[in-house]
């Protein structure tokens, strides 16, 4: 399986796997060992790079969309309820 770089320390070890059980894919680095769940409703065009590879991923602090073709990151800002 390829692996991409990783959002979080950049190494190439970046990878997934679909969980049954828990209804996700998961993407998981083997270096810093950071976790995230894809939202695969949401993937669509990156506008970087013009691939169809654009996804959210979340973990525990945040939520970004993530470009697995060129790597890029796009912080979700939060609005706030008032």
């Amino acid at each position: 399986m390829a692996t991409q770089i990783c959002p979080e320390c950049k190494e190439n070890s970046f990878t997934w796997y679909i969980d049954e059980e828990l209804e996700g894919t998961h993407w998981t680095c083997f270096s810093c060992s950071y976790h995230a769940l894809e939202n695969e409703n949401d993937e669509c065009i990156c506008d970087g790079c013009g691939n169809k590879a654009k996804t959210k991923l979340k973990d525990s602090s945040k939520e970004y969309w993530w470009c697995s073709s060129c790597n890029t990151i796009q912080k979700i800002e939060k609005l706030s309820q008032n």
